[in-house]
């Protein structure tokens, strides 16, 4: 799988949710809500299951205390630069 993508598929009523790093991603793999240290993973593991309808936006907002314009930021990284957009140490190189 691409790094520049996430892929979400849906099967019946049920979501799958493919997490960057390939694998099945469900609401128990999400990191935990005390998470303070956002690696770029992390960042996509949270972006993949809101696209999925996992959980949504206002719900990952509140899980993980960050503000709408901090999530559309981590899915914009995603769209144009894929994961590594989102490695903070990353961001001047990108502009």
């Amino acid at each position: 799988m691409s790094t520049n993508s996430l892929e979400v598929t849906m099967e019946r009523d049920t979501h799958r949710v493919i997490g960057p790093d390939g694998k099945l991603l469900t609401l128990d793999d999400l990191p935990p809500p005390e998470t303070k240290r956002w690696v770029a993973r992390r960042k996509a593991e949270v972006v993949a299951a809101v696209r999925a309808q996992l959980l949504t936006l206002e719900e990952a907002c509140k899980r993980y205390n960050l503000s709408t314009e901090e999530f559309v930021g981590w899915e914009a990284a995603i769209d144009k630069h894929g994961l590594g957009g989102l490695r903070v140490t990353r961001i001047q190189d990108f502009r």
